[in-house]
């Protein structure tokens, strides 16, 4: 791995700097950067648009409270993480000086903080602004640009990138201490594990199309069907990811009185899983169609209801709950917005977990609906898109960093998995005393996937089977990231098998 030494300083006193006249035009951000994840590239990325050079003050340990000393990774390599990212000149380590010191001899012409100091009361923050603006400066506050897609294939080869996030992948479980060839281990673990699926059922239908052109008569884009097919999807698919990976697995849920509803008990069934179905004359089972040319998905249709249970099929699906709930290990919630978990069945799920020491698990999709995350109290995991979580905040300026700890402190979950699309996922742990939030940012494995439809959903399988197999948050996220890479790397969403997370794991140990 290339060093980047030569561009940190570490200043122990001011007499070791030369005065820097502002006619330089650089701009210096600030912060103690533990672990570089995508929102703080972003952050940067902005600043650096500011200025001819980016130069970056990076904490002390001694600044850091004594107590919280240890949670931080030494000061030189969070130094090091900083100018390891090619759009950084420099990075002083403020070993022993302040902020405001450093700002009063190198003279900034700009100083970008994060959006959430701006209404700070801390001292090292108003003491470094009063002495910008003292100087002719200028202070900004941003988050940088929020956006939900990657161009990374603009910037390098497909083979290039991925072998890169893959060693980003190894940096982050070497960071964490975890092996991965004990990973292994964990998964084999799997087997000893049961786990309670809950939620939406959904049917996709893919129908592989030819582009023949464009009609003639309006711009419209005309395509002759080849050929179509079938999978379970929505809460059903999480199910089936579970038990391919080797846990025992039930899935109730709520499905019409129709031929798809077949198809699921039939599926299902078939890969060994306890399926409780709950049949509502008034809804039929949700139905997408997705048309598409080569791996290119043109568009969707979706055949659905979007009202919410009856009282008597509530009734029945809080009785079956109640019969079957304590012979498990986890409660996974896969909630896509289509009626299933009202409140009703939210509230007591929350309590039957809670009375009975089940862990609790909830994801909620509503790329197309309306919905909010933050109702998954005092869950162990959630594992919302950095979209859901803002608009569960009504937040679109703040940083990634603020958005997940306002949501694991609104939510009071011990555990956050925030999903960043193409940049993979940040994992957040609120199991610490105090206020310090445990974090890693693992890379999506994958730089040109074939289908996305199964990432989250593979992605929620294998966090729910490792956590309940006894992994800490951090192994289950680095098993995750793996079953995700492969979840993608096909047409539908087909469950991953536990052999095939073994072998891909064994190959990222040779990396």
């Amino acid at each position: 791995m290339i060093s980047n030494s030569h561009k940190i300083i570490s200043v122990t006193n001011l007499s070791e700097l030369s005065e820097v006249g502002i006619e330089e035009s650089f701009v210096m951000c600030y912060g103690h950067f533990n672990v570089i994840h995508p929102g703080h590239i972003r952050f940067l990325q902005y600043a650096k648009t500011l200025g001819k050079k980016l130069k970056v003050a990076v904490l002390g340990d001694r600044s850091i409270a004594e107590s919280q000393r240890s949670k931080y990774f030494h000061q030189m390599e969070r130094a090091e993480g900083v100018a390891s990212l090619n759009f950084v000149d420099s990075v002083y380590v403020l070993d022993q000086i302040t902020l405001a010191e450093l700002l009063t001899k190198i003279k900034p012409s700009n100083l970008v903080l994060g959006k959430e100091l701006e209404h700070t009361d801390r001292k090292d923050i108003l003491d470094a602004q009063s002495v910008l603006e003292n100087n002719n400066g200028k202070v900004i506050f941003h988050a940088g640009d929020i956006h939900y897609a990657s161009v990374d294939l603009l910037h390098g080869s497909q083979q290039d990138l991925e072998l890169e996030r893959k060693q980003l992948f190894t940096q982050a479980c070497k960071r964490q201490g975890i092996d991965l060839v004990k990973l292994s281990d964990q998964i084999n673990q799997f087997s000893n594990s049961r786990i309670l699926v809950l939620g939406d059922t959904i049917v996709d239908q893919y129908v592989a199309c030819d582009a023949i052109g464009m009609s003639a008569e309006a711009p419209v884009l005309v395509v002759k069907e080849l050929e179509t097919r079938e999978f379970v999807g929505g809460a059903g698919v999480v199910a089936a990811h579970v038990k391919a990976l080797g846990t025992d697995c039930t899935f109730l849920s709520v499905v019409g009185e129709d031929q798809n509803a077949n198809l699921v008990r039939k599926n299902l069934e078939e890969q060994g899983i306890d399926v409780q179905l709950i049949n509502d004359s008034s809804r039929p089972t949700t139905f997408k169609i997705r048309y598409m040319v080569e791996n290119q998905k043109l568009f969707r249709v979706s055949r659905l209801k979007e009202h919410s249970l009856s009282k008597n099929i509530e009734d029945q699906f809080i009785e079956r709950l109640r019969k079957i709930v304590k012979n498990y290990d986890g409660i996974l919630v896969c909630d896509f917005v289509y009626g299933v978990i009202t409140p009703r069945i939210l509230s007591e799920i929350q309590q039957l977990a809670k009375e009975n020491e089940i862990l609790l698990f909830g994801d909620l999709q509503c790329s197309s609906q309306v919905g909010n995350v933050a109702k998954f109290e005092e869950f162990d995991l959630i594992c919302p898109t950095e979209r859901e979580a803002r608009i569960a905040l009504s937040n679109h300026e703040d940083g990634v960093e603020w958005i997940a700890n306002t949501l694991l402190e609104k939510t009071r979950s011990k555990n956050l998995l925030v999903k960043l699309g193409a940049e993979g996922f940040i994992s957040y742990s609120n199991e610490s005393p105090g206020d310090f939030k445990k974090k890693e940012h693992f890379p999506a494995l994958v730089s040109n996937p074939v289908d996305v439809a199964g990432a989250g959903d593979s992605l929620l399988a294998a966090m729910a089977a490792s956590m309940c197999s006894g992994a800490s948050l951090m192994e289950a996220s680095a098993i995750g990231a793996c079953m995700a890479a492969l979840a993608v790397q096909t047409v539908g969403n087909i469950p991953v098998s536990h052999q095939k997370l073994e072998n891909y794991i064994k190959k990222l140990e040779r990396i």
